[in-house]
């Protein structure tokens, strides 16, 4: 049976790893390499970083960070923000990502999806999707959720799996950092849509949030969750062992 993923994501400004609700009001956690370190070696499966403000200010995203993490950390590390062009994936590998997480270049340029997949294989590309509901309909957003494109979020999903995306992490806007559940709605329409791995993302509060969210969409391959475990208010280790014991699989 496929273990189910724990990803702490880490979302970086200027160097820090900042956090904050629906997107907005963001404060100061802690140092992204020394936060990488950590995770990796309390039983993280894998880490997502994403440089929040690049496609917003129009700039690549960081390498020197990242390059310094992918020295210390020896699990899996997703990495987006100012992914525009293959040269972006290209760069961002080189700096140590297995695998780069796009969103804003990939509404403006939906070909860049199917170039990077041919180039470096579709499990090298991961869509990440910023979705609210606006109207009762989920719709996609840019540059970091500051800007509604108007788009369908599920139709857009399964175009860009269907260009060779190999994994979606679902942001869901609406309960990001309000720490009541993950959006299973949502999550739920995507997984029927789709046939690749899914990452939920956004509302984790407690470890009953896990629980309820892979007892309840068997296929979610993976929970992603930042402020519960910046703040120490879920400890990975806590959470993997009252998974096991809830039956759920996990790498312990």
């Amino acid at each position: 049976m496929i273990t189910k993923r724990i990803i702490p994501c880490l979302d970086v400004r200027d160097g820090r790893v900042v956090k904050g609700v629906n997107f907005e009001g963001l404060s100061d956690v802690s140092s992204p390499v020394e936060l990488a370190d950590f995770y990796s070696k309390c039983g993280a499966d894998e880490l997502v970083f994403y440089d929040i403000t690049a496609s917003a200010e129009g700039r690549a995203l960081f390498t020197d960070i990242l390059t310094e993490t992918a020295k210390r950390v020896f699990i899996p590390l997703t990495v987006g923000g100012g992914i525009n062009t293959v040269a972006d994936f290209d760069r961002v590998l080189k700096c140590g990502a297995d695998k780069v997480s796009v969103n804003s270049g990939a509404i403006r340029n939906p070909d860049l999806i199917y170039e990077a997949a041919k180039k470096y294989g579709d499990q090298c590309v991961v869509i990440s999707a910023d979705v609210k509901r606006v109207y009762g309909v989920f719709r996609v957003f840019a540059k970091g959720g500051r800007e509604n494109t108007g788009m369908e979020a599920i139709e857009w999903i399964k175009r860009c799996v269907n260009s060779g995306a190999g994994e979606v992490v679902l942001n869901s806007i609406d309960t990001d950092g309000v720490k009541g559940g993950f959006d299973l709605e949502m999550l739920d329409a995507v997984c029927e849509a789709v046939n690749v791995p899914v990452i939920a993302s956004g509302g984790a509060g407690c470890i009953d949030d896990f629980t309820k969210l892979f007892k309840t969409l068997p296929k979610v391959d993976a929970g992603l969750a930042a402020s519960i475990f910046h703040f120490g208010e879920v400890s990975i280790s806590d959470l993997k062992k009252e998974l096991k014991n809830q039956g759920i699989p996990v790498r312990l």
